[in-house]
């Protein structure tokens, strides 16, 4: 009985070569390269803001816009306390 499935192409080494050679020349060629413009990159303005321990963090201006405030008009005895507590 003959089998009469079909036989595809064989692959071989000569051809996986060039196929693998040309992989590794995708990064000489440029394609991974990004150039970012100063122009489009927008320049944030950043508040410098004291943390708990004494520290000093800058934050972004925006994100100071978004954030939302827990406990307004806080007194400087409760400040104080909030500084000198341990985390």
């Amino acid at each position: 009985m003959k089998n009469n499935f079909k036989k595809g192409k064989q692959i071989s080494r000569r051809n996986i070569l060039p196929v693998l050679g040309s992989t590794f020349l995708i990064p000489f060629l440029g394609f991974g390269n990004f150039i970012i413009d100063e122009s489009t990159v927008s320049k944030e303005e950043y508040q410098t803001l004291l943390k708990p321990d004494g520290t000093t963090v800058k934050v972004k201006s925006s994100n100071l816009k978004k954030s939302k405030i827990i406990k307004k008009d806080v007194s400087n005895k409760s400040f104080f306390n909030w500084l000198t507590r341990k985390f």
